[in-house]
């Protein structure tokens, strides 16, 4: 009974920093969470920018063609909200 006792308190007591630096790694989570959080819609601005100028030549110019155009955006609108959509739930689930 007595060793039982000393092992049990042997294994608390080894086991007790295991917990600590477990609180040491969210915290590090939790803060590059929030440093994504707060770059990702300048991130996402930049992409859709980019997006709309690589299609732009389907909107003016001599071989415009609106119909593909209008395609092509929304093709990219639907892809980008697909990525925002996962990145939202990922985030989500680790925070």
């Amino acid at each position: 009974m007595k060793k039982s006792m000393y092992a049990l308190l042997l294994i608390v007591l080894l086991s007790y920093p295991l917990f600590a630096q477990i609180g040491g790694i969210e915290n590090s989570v939790n803060d590059i969470s929030d440093t994504i959080r707060a770059i990702f819609p300048i991130i996402l601005g930049i992409i859709f920018l980019v997006g709309f100028l690589f299609n732009a030549g389907h909107f003016f110019g001599e071989n415009a063609d609106l119909k593909k155009g209008i395609t092509r955006v929304l093709i990219f609108v639907l892809i980008a909200g697909a990525v925002v959509g996962i990145f939202t739930y990922l985030i989500g689930i680790v925070v």
